[in-house]
């Protein structure tokens, strides 16, 4: 919502940037702080430390290499579908941030089943991620394809079913109501913190964050990357500015899906009401719609840390263990979940 009164082009002019800023400053944020910087002291190194105050111009000297480089396309490949690949994996991250509130009115739209369209337009990245496998005429790249397609359907269930369970609690799909729901919130009638569903939520919070770990094909559920089998997986082809296509959107999806744990888990752009002595969405001062983005990054960075210590400390797991992991473990445990939380609701 945007309060001034500006034209409609003006309106979908500022969407674009805005959503185009938070897409990629997280990602190039992530890139930095955890990929350069924490595993660097994780196995007892600097990290970049020449480009720029502590190696942070780094991430520009990347860019400005791929970007330079030869874009190679395989003699065999279906050309048309191999260079569309990557947009379609990179459009699905910014398809998925546009219902991401980041205020009581700083959001690019909202919508009353905004967590049902973040659901559905988080698996385009699929159809990406399989038709680049398949177009490159390359088998390691067609592996890599069928099994990240594999993959990313057997962890989209135990996601959707641990929103389900935070669903039924808020009783919206509206996710600026859901933040609502646990900043206005109160736990056995105390409301000094409000009623963040990852109190309540415990289980559905550790099944979601699992299922996003696998969803972004990072450690231990990289499969269809594996580098020691598949070469790079369905990227094996992509060189030069498609490549990095797919580094870009891989490191904000990261960054998009910790936004959206945020908001269903850890109250999101709020703070508690009770702090305030608001009530509702109708009493939030303005004010917050300028530290609800800093509070929302702030979480956001929490959650990138968790799923990035995962990744660097966990080994792969096999294709057999993913599976039966996600539909003998993850999804029982969802169920049970949901089925708990449906009681409670009822009874209290």
């Amino acid at each position: 919502m945007i309060a001034v009164d500006l034209p409609y082009w003006a309106q979908s002019l500022l969407r674009v940037l805005g959503g185009t800023v938070a897409v990629l400053l997280p990602a190039g944020t992530i890139v930095y702080l955890f990929l350069f910087k924490m595993m660097s002291f994780m196995q007892s190194r600097l990290g970049p430390m020449e480009a720029g105050p502590y190696g942070s111009m780094q991430l520009f000297a990347e860019v400005g290499k791929w970007l330079q480089k030869e874009d190679i396309q395989p003699e065999l490949a279906d050309k048309r579908v191999f260079k569309i690949a990557p947009l379609i994996v990179l459009v699905s991250t910014f398809l998925l941030v546009a219902v991401v509130p980041f205020g009581p009115d700083a959001y690019f739209t909202d919508f009353e089943a905004g967590i049902f369209y973040a659901l559905a337009v988080s698996s385009v990245s699929t159809l990406g991620i399989l038709i680049a496998g398949w177009s490159s005429a390359n088998k390691y790249s067609l592996l890599g394809g069928l099994r990240a397609a594999g993959q990313l359907i057997a962890y989209e269930l135990p996601m959707v079913l641990a929103v389900i369970g935070v669903v039924i609690q808020a009783g919206t799909l509206n996710l600026n109501q859901i933040v609502v729901a646990q900043n206005a919130g109160s736990i056995f009638g105390w409301d000094g913190l409000g009623n963040p569903y990852l109190l309540t939520q415990f289980v559905g919070f550790v099944v979601f964050m699992i299922a996003v770990q696998a969803e972004l094909t990072q450690t231990p559920f990289d499969m269809p990357i594996a580098e020691s089998e598949l070469v790079s997986g369905y990227m094996t082809e992509y060189s030069g500015f498609r490549f990095l296509i797919f580094f870009i959107a891989e490191f904000a999806t990261v960054g998009v899906f910790s936004l959206i744990a945020s908001v269903l888990f850890l109250g999101g752009w709020g703070i508690p009401f009770s702090w305030f002595g608001w009530d509702g969405l109708d009493d939030i001062d303005n004010w917050m719609n300028v530290a609800g983005p800093l509070v929302m990054i702030t979480k956001m960075l929490v959650l990138s840390f968790i799923i990035m210590w995962v990744r660097f400390s966990y080994p792969r797991l096999r294709e057999d263990q993913l599976q039966r992991f996600a539909w003998k473990v993850l999804i029982p445990v969802s169920l049970v979940n949901i089925m708990f939380t449906a009681i409670l609701k009822v009874a209290f």
